[in-house]
């Protein structure tokens, strides 16, 4: 009986397409492959938020609002600021009638006692002159003795100095104060409108306004509740200014320069692509560095955050959506 062959075919065909199999497996396995790396938009925010500390009297936007700058956003109750202004406009008052009395001087019925007190003095001088000049003829013919002429020559000087005593009197009570005490007056009343302006500008702090357009976004206290100095009451994004960042580790960082413009999308806008610049590459610190797990061969890499900026107004890109880039 004749002994049969083995037959090798197939099991060098299965052993072929293993191999093949193997081979494709591996190509696939290494080859360079797209990459996609996952971004979120961002939005530039402002903060409102008062100079003051005060209580929430009112809100008069609601979140998702848009506003225009100098709408009326929220207004505080602030007491303290007013007693002050209170105590402010007292004092202003009473440096006004301070310069109103070193302005206007003495009052009229000082000022005309002062002059008749003038008017006085002048009659006494006019009477001591014609006396001095009959003893001084007495005394030029020999009728009167020299200690007679000098009681007289005396007393027409002392007339004199009189007469000039009343008329600065009359003077003082006419111009009023000193020019500097008119000045320093001046200055205390200016103080005191300073300190007035000064009040009232931290009164307008109390009413907060939008600074610039944008939509409301976060509103943190309650009616009723105390903010105080510089604590955000509201956050205001300025819905024009938005842009999308990727966080790319630095041995994938060589795809992206400066100004280049790369096309993303949006799943939230329907897969929908548009085109950005890049703006901006900077280092997120240590924190976010990628640590190498061998002790050879590889080594610790950072990540950078990449900026970029839509070229064009996307329509209903919002700041926290998720943006794809290949």
């Amino acid at each position: 009986m004749e002994k049969t062959k083995p037959n090798y075919i197939p099991a060098l065909l299965l052993i072929i397409g293993v191999v093949a199999i193997a081979a494709v497996c591996g190509f696939y396995a290494f080859s360079e492959t797209d990459t996609t790396i996952q971004g979120q938009a961002e939005v530039t925010e402002y903060r409102v938020s008062s100079k003051v500390p005060g209580r929430i009297q009112q809100i008069l936007v609601e979140e998702g609002q848009m506003v225009k700058a100098g709408d009326t956003l929220a207004i505080l109750e602030a007491p303290e600021v007013q007693a002050k202004l209170s105590q402010a406009e007292a004092a202003e008052e009473g440096a006004a009638a301070i310069t109103r009395k070193a302005e206007k001087g003495a009052r009229e019925e000082q000022i005309r006692g002062a002059f008749e007190m003038w008017q006085k003095a002048i009659a006494g001088r006019e009477v001591m002159v014609k006396s001095y000049e009959r003893v001084k003829r007495l005394y030029d013919e020999g009728v009167l003795t020299a200690q007679k002429l000098d009681e007289v020559t005396a007393q027409r000087d002392a007339a004199i100095a009189t007469e000039k005593a009343a008329k600065s009197q009359y003077d003082l009570a006419k111009n009023g104060a000193q020019q500097e005490d008119k000045e320093a007056a001046r200055a205390q009343q200016n103080r005191a409108q300073g300190a007035i302006a000064e009040v009232n500008s931290y009164l307008n702090e109390t009413i907060l306004t939008a600074q610039l357009d944008g939509e409301v976004t976060d509103i943190f206290p309650s009616i009723g509740e105390l903010v105080g100095t510089g604590a955000p009451v509201m956050n205001v994004a300025l819905v024009d200014k938005i842009w999308v960042t990727f966080n790319v580790r630095e041995d994938k960082l060589a795809s992206f320069k400066m100004g280049d413009v790369i096309e993303v999308s949006a799943p939230a806008l329907g897969e929908k692509t548009f085109k950005v610049k890049i703006t901006n590459m900077k280092d997120l610190g240590s924190y976010a560095a990628w640590k190498a797990t061998k002790t050879t061969g590889q080594y610790d890499m950072k990540t950078f955050s990449v900026k970029a900026v839509p070229t064009e107004k996307v329509d209903g890109l919002r700041a926290g959506m998720t943006v794809l880039m290949k």
